[in-house]
């Protein structure tokens, strides 16, 4: 499960990413809102963890919910009027845990909205993405296609006609981006088209020339 913390306290910061990765999380930290906005953009998470202070409010978790849409936010504050719940949750947060933070809690809370949160299923026509079980199906048929190949799929699905470039692509999909050659994005699309695309006549990826790539069915094959 790969999660994403919004949190300007440095401190705090590096203290949740220990913890969230002693419980086997991928976790993303953004120390900014700002920031957050380009890591949404390029990475698909399960859940997010909102920090909100000073002069943040009910607009930033609308923002960010907006961004996520299925997936699951918390938010954390050191703001104990109800209102500010009130606002936060009405704005879509899932959850609002308040600060000085219980670490049990916050966990048993991550656990609560990622076993019971929304589906991150894609069905488009006779298509259907189950990321959380690595599973595709085509019109009843299970198709068999895993590991980086489902992974790209998946992504280029979720961020269905917009065009992501490999750049993006390495850094949504690998944990160390840097350490790997662009080929690899190109491997993992002939896979998808050899294993897929071809024995379904289908067109699921199109790639678009100097740009990147953009999931594009359904295109029928003429």
């Amino acid at each position: 499960m790969r999660l994403l913390l919004i949190e300007e306290n440095i401190e705090l910061s590096v203290q949740l990413n220990d913890l969230l990765t002693r419980y086997n999380y991928q976790c993303d930290v953004s120390e900014s809102v700002g920031d957050a906005r380009y890591m949404l953009d390029i990475r698909n998470y399960d859940l997010v963890l909102l920090s909100l202070e000073g002069e943040q409010s009910s607009e930033t978790v609308h923002e960010i919910k907006k961004i996520l849409q299925k997936s699951a936010l918390i938010v954390l504050s050191r703001k104990e009027d109800k209102q500010s719940e009130i606002n936060a949750l009405r704005a879509g947060a899932d959850d609002y845990i308040r600060k000085p933070l219980d670490t049990d809690i916050l966990l048993v809370r991550i656990e609560a909205k990622l076993r019971f949160g929304a589906s991150n299923i894609i069905e488009i026509d006779d298509l259907i993405i189950n990321p959380e079980e690595e599973k595709i199906i085509y019109r009843g048929e299970e198709i068999e296609l895993k590991g980086k190949p489902f992974e790209v799929l998946t992504h280029l699905a979720m961020h269905k006609d917009q065009i992501v470039s490999k750049e993006q692509l390495l850094d949504a999909i690998w944990e160390e981006p840097e350490l790997v050659t662009p080929n690899v994005i190109e491997v993992a699309i002939n896979q998808i088209r050899q294993k897929m695309d071809k024995p379904l006549n289908i067109t699921t990826i199109e790639t678009v020339r100097r740009r990147g790539y953009r999931f594009c069915f359904p295109k029928k094959i003429s």
